[in-house]
């Protein structure tokens, strides 16, 4: 069952800046909205293999993690797209993000204790860098486990979907899921169900996990997707409680772009061209950001319905509720751009076309 799946269903969705796709390898594939070929879309699909062979996966559970789940193996999906395939090239294009976002005392002083953070998920040659920084300040910490709040780009559940079990495959080597955790979680709480097909062919989470292995060495992780529903922050929630509960040594890491800005994404409501795109940036995207840092995590997901400022507010929704259950009480914004700042900066992109991205940290 490794490998596979079907990446021409017409109902798949774009899901990231098209320019941003191809870090370290150039692919593309067909738009299967009819566009042909040329385009890069990132409709990929993944398999999770069970170790024994069996080509059933186990239905949603709620409560606790399936017991037939021996080990389930999410392989790569969008590797050789929205970052390196190859061992080398991947490490070699981490360090660069890190070096691009200069030492780490360079980075805006940030008083407290560190509980959580929020990354952009595109291909690395847009966003990885941002990623990075946040990723690189959470990594003062060597917490046991981080607990992962994904976007859902094609999953239409009402509920968290965890991926209870097993390990993330990555260039750089596996990734492992902290199971005792995940049971716990979901022993806490009806917001979250054990449903690995969630993360299928999700790429929010999938383009972390290289850097998590490379920034902390031996953690492991509990992945749940979170649909765009009001409640979102519920099930951050339960997951902070858990972690207190227990008095468990974790971070939560959360995930969402900004604004998609302009005719590739049917919002252009400023115009075409750079004075849109500085709208979407300036005062679109950081209505959002603004509510992210003062943790208003209740009107985030209607927000961004309204707005059109973010793409996953939901789980961005959950990491600040999370965090507050953690005890922080604001976020800190390290960085915020757009797609078209950094491909122009690059020598690429158009003033046309632009995702906006933002980390944040919260203490």
């Amino acid at each position: 069952m490794r490998g596979g799946g079907d990446s021409g269903d017409s109902r798949n969705r774009r899901h990231g800046d098209a320019d941003c796709l191809g870090a370290g390898s150039g692919k593309r594939r067909s738009d299967p909205d009819g566009g042909g070929t040329g385009s890069a879309t990132g409709d990929e699909t993944a398999c999770l293999p069970k170790v024994d062979g069996s080509a059933n996966m186990p239905a949603e559970t709620n409560g606790s993690c399936s017991e037939d789940l021996v080990m389930l193996i999410r392989e790569p999906v969008v590797a050789g797209q929205f970052y390196p395939a190859g061992t080398d090239a991947c490490r070699t294009e981490l360090l660069s993000m890190l070096a691009e976002e200069g030492p780490a005392s360079d980075d805006p002083s940030v008083e407290g204790r560190v509980v959580a953070g929020l990354v952009p998920h595109a291909g690395w040659v847009c966003s990885g860098a941002i990623a990075a920084r946040v990723l690189r300040l959470l990594a003062e910490r060597q917490p046991k486990t981080i607990v992962l709040f994904g976007g859902v780009h094609r999953f239409t559940g009402k509920k968290g979907a965890m991926f209870c079990s097993g390990r993330w495959e990555t260039p750089l080597g596996p990734v492992e899921v902290d199971d005792r955790l995940a049971e716990r979680i979901l022993g806490h709480t009806n917001a979250i169900v054990d449903d690995p097909h969630a993360h299928v062919d999700e790429h929010s989470l999938e383009v972390q996990m290289p850097l998590i292995r490379h920034l902390f060495p031996g953690v492991k992780v509990v992945p749940i997707s979170v649909p765009l529903v009001p409640k979102a922050q519920d099930i951050g929630d339960a997951v902070g409680r858990t972690l207190t509960a227990y008095d468990y040594d974790a971070l939560i890491v959360g995930t969402t772009d900004l604004t998609h800005y302009g005719p590739r994404y049917g919002f252009a409501p400023r115009g075409v061209g750079e004075a849109g795109v500085l709208w979407a940036k300036d005062e679109n995207d950081r209505r959002f950001v603004d509510m992210v840092c003062r943790m208003k995590a209740a009107g985030l997901v209607a927000e961004a319905a309204e707005r059109r400022n973010a793409c996953n507010a939901g789980a961005a929704a959950a990491t600040i509720a999370a965090a507050a259950v953690l005890g922080a009480t604001e976020g800190v914004l390290l960085e915020q751009t757009t797609s078209s700042e950094v491909l122009m900066g690059k020598g690429a992109g158009t003033p046309e076309d632009s995702v906006g991205y933002a980390g944040v940290v919260f203490v």
